[in-house]
């Protein structure tokens, strides 16, 4: 049993199972991403500040995105082209247009790939640790070749959709994601996520909620009341950097493929470009076996008849033309309209 993954996971799941032809899903760090791909559907994040987020849950304002999750790359520019804009309430929202084509010229785009994330994946045996047993770490050593047989089995998707490109008459050029410490600029969110839920946390209601392990909100919470302003100066100080960065490397590309759950899903979300998830495919009956036949968790993930994506960026406020080209790629690859057995 498998769930249908992060927080916009009802959503991607109705669309999935045909309960709706769209819906809107939220973004923070993955949130649009992981059941859009868990589903086998198309999810759209747009650029930061181009979708009022009005009426919807807080979590991070400078991270939080809403965007739609519907079958296709089609259907999502039209959900956008009536939610795009300021309301007035939102005033992290810019004046930006959006003008949807389906006919756009894409091939005069400039289309780039992360040459890191589309390479043969290798496996690295993990390090014994002090006093660990030796059972204990077979069982540890057997769970990562297992995760590796997963992510290796997944690698020939993500390479078939360069194939894909290619055969679209694309050259596609090699670009690397800026190499900056991404992982350590997250921080900012927790401090915003308990700042969010201040009075849940205050309340002492937060110990009515079931998660309570360490890494459960409402202790993230409880440990961001800890987080120096420092600190969090300075992970903004990163993020802009961040941002610049990768505004260097849309000068040399308009497009970039990438994988999923690569490291690009953090750094785009801190930075705010917006990404397209496209279903590429379902796993054969040749796939490794999900972690668990029982976990409902986000990191049990796989097995035959599941379906895997691809992500497309693009820089700043130009979704119209990532969303035009995600389609054309939708078009040549085949698996639009596809739908695992039952």
């Amino acid at each position: 049993m498998q769930g249908s993954s992060g927080s916009s996971a009802g959503p991607a799941s109705a669309v999935s199972a045909g309960c709706l032809p769209f819906a809107i899903g939220s973004e923070t760090l993955g949130s649009i991403s992981s059941p859009s791909t868990r589903c086998g559907v198309t999810g759209y994040r747009p650029s930061f500040g181009f979708v009022p987020r009005t009426g919807a849950m807080p979590l991070s304002w400078s991270m939080d995105k809403l965007g739609p999750i519907a079958r296709s790359v089609e259907d999502c520019a039209l959900v956008m082209s009536h939610i795009f804009g300021p309301d007035g309430v939102d005033h992290s929202v810019h004046e930006a247009s959006f003008v949807w084509d389906a006919k756009y010229d894409w091939r005069k785009l400039r289309i780039g790939y992360f040459t890191d994330t589309f390479a043969e994946p290798t496996w690295k045996a993990p390090e014994r640790k002090k006093d660990e047993s030796d059972a204990d770490f077979a069982k540890r050593t057997a769970a990562s070749q297992a995760s590796f047989a997963r992510r290796l089995y997944d690698a020939k998707y993500d390479r078939a959709t360069l194939d894909v490109l290619k055969r679209m008459g694309i050259t596609l050029i090699p670009v690397e994601l800026p190499k900056l410490p991404w992982g350590a600029m997250v921080s900012p969110l927790e401090a915003e996520g308990a700042a969010s839920f201040d009075q849940l946390t205050l309340s002492g209601r937060d110990a009515l909620l079931n998660g309570q392990s360490a890494h459960d909100w409402p202790n993230l919470f409880r440990a961001a009341r800890f987080y120096p302003a420092v600190d969090y100066v300075q992970a903004m100080r990163a993020r802009s950097l961040g941002i610049a960065a990768m505004k260097k490397l849309f000068d040399q590309v308009d497009i970039v493929a990438a994988t999923s759950s690569s490291t690009q899903l953090t750094a785009t979300n801190l930075t705010g470009h917006p990404a397209i998830i496209v279903p590429n495919g379902l796993r054969g009956a040749d796939a490794p076996a999900p972690r668990s036949l029982q976990e409902t968790n986000d990191g049990n993930t796989g097995g035959p008849g599941t379906p895997v994506s691809i992500t497309f960026l693009a820089g700043l406020y130009n979704d119209a033309r990532l969303l035009a080209f995600a389609n054309a790629y939708q078009q040549a690859a085949g698996f639009l309209g596809l739908h695992p057995k039952l």
